[in-house]
């Protein structure tokens, strides 16, 4: 079960005598979580204290049997916590419910087994939002920005997976004018414009969702799921059971993690292969990359001949200096407020020109528009350490540079799945 970055920490505080159904309520509080798939939830006890009805709980040698505080903690996925809190307090009907957020960075049963050969029900995420094969476009879009979502899951009313919708499903067929990551940059108008769109397609899920989908198993193992992500170029795969029910969703992401997780320790038994790939051999040595003075429209043209869809900025010695995505284009170009502009930029991320003439600023250029400051990692580096960075620093694409600071290629999530599998 895969449980990382932002999480829900809800903690309970009832006392030791608190009973339901005849037996102990901390004990009732354990077996519901477990039986609905929590992550997991621990009970101690106070030594003194008191609640709602100010009656002092405390631990001495002359009550041994006192009615001491208990405090039950459940950290989980945000979603799992949405679902089960109401039953939970249902439970309690003596006590005080907290819940705030808290950062994940570590949840693992230990680093002894190799990564590719655990089942995929060990680093997928099992609390997996879905949607149903009549769910307005216009709703799924709401939900997915909301959530924070990069795609969703299509099922029957069965909950057999019928198919999926990600952010490249909205753009081809919904028409949805920039990928889900850049929704913030767009104007409030762009915004007003692109759902009126949406709602006046009267398209639902079934209409747009990828089918049939690419699945895996639970029971299979993680090697399994890699190799199919890398074949079929798949950011992410649903996990269903034998009767084709959802039960979870596995992305790069969640095995990167576990892999560089696994990669951390357990010297006697390392976990992930030795393919002897460098990371000279795993990044794109075709990654298109310009000058500081290039045009905007020089950047626009090199990032639609960009397989990672990124620009590495460059000085005279080939030096790297800055980094331009999609996001920055739309967040700085001072052509962003143009349809035609987002236009082009929903092109690139389709494969699809759009052929819009744009009226550019002749005096902007890539350093008006790169992120800086840029993180690079050595070609001589092992792929675990850029592996490590680009979990820390939550970078998608990374440029690998020789000895002597120049270009070398970018590395991508794709390329690091290929490693793991020991292969190109």
């Amino acid at each position: 079960m895969q449980l990382h970055g932002k999480a829900s920490h809800v903690t309970i505080y009832i006392g030791e005598d608190n009973r339901h159904q005849g037996k102990p309520l901390y004990t009732a509080l354990l077996e519901l979580l477990r039986k609905e798939g929590a992550a997991g939830a621990t009970v101690t006890r106070g030594l003194a204290g008191f609640g709602a009805h100010s009656r002092i709980r405390t631990a001495n040698l002359v009550t041994l049997s006192a009615d001491l505080p208990l405090r039950v903690e459940w950290v989980d996925q945000p979603e799992v916590v949405e679902r089960l809190l109401p039953a939970v307090r249902a439970l309690v009907e003596d006590g005080l419910i907290t819940v705030e957020t808290v950062d994940v960075v570590q949840y693992a049963a230990g680093r002894s087994a190799n990564l590719l050969d655990l089942p995929v029900q060990a680093v997928m995420r099992s609390a997996v939002t879905s949607v149903a094969t009549t769910a307005p476009v216009a709703e799924i879009v709401t939900l997915l920005l909301r959530r924070g979502y990069r795609s969703v899951p299509v099922v029957d009313d069965a909950g057999v997976l019928a198919g999926i919708i990600s952010d490249g499903d909205l753009l081809r067929r919904a028409g949805l004018d920039a990928r889900l990551g850049l929704q913030a940059g767009l104007t409030a108008e762009q915004v007003r414009r692109q759902f009126q769109k949406l709602q006046n397609q009267h398209q639902v899920a079934a209409d747009i969702m990828t089918q049939p989908v690419v699945s895996i198993a639970a029971d299979e193992p993680v090697r399994t799921a890699v190799s199919r992500m890398a074949d079929r170029h798949l950011k992410r795969l649903p996990v269903v059971d034998a009767a084709g029910r959802l039960v979870g969703l596995v992305s790069r992401l969640d095995i990167l993690r576990s892999a560089e997780y696994h990669h951390g320790g357990a010297e006697e038994a390392p976990a992930l292969p030795r393919s002897g790939a460098t990371l000279a051999d795993l990044a794109d040595p075709n990654a298109p990359a310009v000058g500081p003075l290039a045009s905007a429209e020089s950047v626009l043209a090199a990032l639609e001949e960009s397989r990672q869809l990124r620009v590495v900025v460059v000085d005279d010695e080939r030096r790297p200096i800055g980094i331009i995505s999609d996001g920055d284009l739309l967040r700085r170009s001072r052509a962003a407020e143009q349809p035609d502009f987002v236009a082009r930029l929903r092109g690139i991320m389709t494969g699809q020109r759009a052929g819009a003439r744009l009226r550019l600023d002749p005096t902007e250029t890539a350093a008006d528009l790169m992120t800086v400051p840029l993180i690079t990692v050595r070609a001589d580096a092992e792929p675990a350490a850029a592996l490590r960075v680009m979990l820390q620093k939550q970078i998608k694409r990374l440029p690998v540079v020789d000895s002597d600071g120049r270009l070398v290629g970018l590395l991508g999530r794709a390329s690091l799945l290929n490693w793991l599998l020991g292969s190109e």
